[in-house]
């Protein structure tokens, strides 16, 4: 049967039965069963975190057809995990190439840069990439796409460019709904806050969007104890316990060498560094978990940079160390800089490594990274969580399989 409006199809017991069976399927190793699989378009890919939470990998019926990034690493790193078909260059330039085919799709993922919109950029009133969301419609135009994934930082659904969104994407005759996700809230081990705007032509996904949080705060026990009955914008009636650092990485040895290295993983990304004395002396004056430069500054004022010591406000997860029985907080491109964030392992005097990074972000152990040390770096901060991407692909598999005859 195909559903053509929101009101032939009210929001029931069938679509939370589905959500948990295609859950349940995911988790549980499985494929999802589907009538068909769908074809799906990543654009702005970079190393594929979305596409592979909508992949089989992740238990989805989605097979990516077409990619697209400016960054060649990016682009090697896609291929080497979904196939020959990610394309490097300028989106704006290929879309005005008559040699560039867009094939045909059912779903077109992507996530415009972000960095226009982050709070971290403080020239976002000017940015030019703010306007990249122009060229993802293009390529949603001409493959056809009935639906449609945009991902960005939440200050997207604040700015004047989210109405210009809305507006196109209604004009083309998409019903869009957006919502903020927490990635902590859907088995991801790290409390990273991201927007996601999805619009379908033939049925509203605010009915079955966002989707129900698969894991809780297990500090806010009693709260959310009285929410896990299924309820809209509730829980999955399963959910289990935020997934955190520990759980994550524990298992891992001390790291080896200061190289990506040719063996097998997760060795090959589980590397260190080469601090000075005094990165050691100032990592070894703050050996208890959750302590930062606040806490430096107490312990060891000799060891602090006078630059620190001048702010007196803000920045307090700078020189951070992890707490070993929560999630981590988002991980940044330069995690391996303790200076930028709470990046400090919780019990080791070191930052953590590529592999932790990954594991952070919800990354396999075998998904392939190409790429010198720092461009890997820049990959795994820059991503979806996959694991995050995974619910959000459960959602748009139950739109695409309402629409099939």
């Amino acid at each position: 049967m195909k559903y053509q409006t929101a009101e032939e199809l009210p929001y029931s017991e069938w679509l939370l039965h589905e959500e948990q069976r295609v859950y349940d399927a995911r988790v549980s190793g499985s494929i999802i069963t589907a009538p068909k699989r769908f074809r799906l378009i990543d654009v702005f890919a970079g190393a594929g975190g979305m596409t592979l939470g909508f992949s089989k990998k992740f238990g989805h019926a989605f097979d990516s057809v077409w990619a697209n990034d400016f960054n060649a690493y990016c682009v090697e790193t896609y291929n080497a995990n979904f196939g020959e078909h990610c394309i490097l260059g300028d989106i704006i330039d290929l879309l005005k190439n008559p040699e560039v085919v867009i094939p045909k799709a059912d779903v077109v993922i992507g996530g415009p840069p972000c960095q226009g919109f982050s709070l971290l950029n403080k020239n976002r009133e000017v940015d030019p990439r703010k306007e990249l969301w122009r060229p993802f419609f293009e390529v949603v135009s001409r493959s056809g796409a009935e639906v449609f994934v945009m991902e960005n930082v939440p200050e997207i659904l604040k700015s004047s460019e989210y109405d210009e969104i809305k507006s196109m994407a209604e004009g083309m005759g998409f019903k869009v709904k957006q919502h903020k996700l927490c990635a902590t809230d859907y088995g991801v081990p790290q409390s990273r806050k991201r927007a996601f705007i999805i619009g379908c032509k033939y049925y509203d996904p605010a009915y079955i969007f966002p989707p129900r949080k698969s894991h809780f705060d297990p500090s806010k026990g009693a709260v959310q104890s009285s929410v896990l009955d299924g309820s809209r914008n509730g829980y999955l009636p399963n959910a289990e316990k935020w997934r955190t650092v520990r759980d994550a990485i524990e298992d891992l040895p001390k790291p080896e060498g200061i190289e990506i290295r040719d063996i097998d993983p997760p060795m090959n990304l589980h590397f260190g560094r080469t601090p000075t004395a005094l990165s050691v002396a100032r990592y070894k004056s703050i050996p208890e978990e959750g302590m930062n430069r606040f806490d430096l500054q107490k312990r060891a004022p000799d060891l602090t940079p006078e630059c620190w010591i001048r702010k007196k406000s803000g920045g307090t997860d700078l020189f951070g160390r992890l707490w070993w029985d929560r999630p981590a907080f988002t991980i940044r491109t330069e995690f391996f800089k303790p200076e930028k964030g709470r990046y400090l392992h919780p019990k080791q005097h070191r930052p953590i490594t590529h592999r932790e990074a990954a594991r952070l972000q919800s990354f396999p152990d075998d998904f392939i990274f190409n790429g010198t040390k720092i461009e890997v770096a820049k990959q795994i901060g820059n991503a979806v969580p996959p694991l995050l991407a995974a619910r959000v692909a459960d959602v748009i598999y139950q739109l695409l399989t309402m629409n099939l005859k």
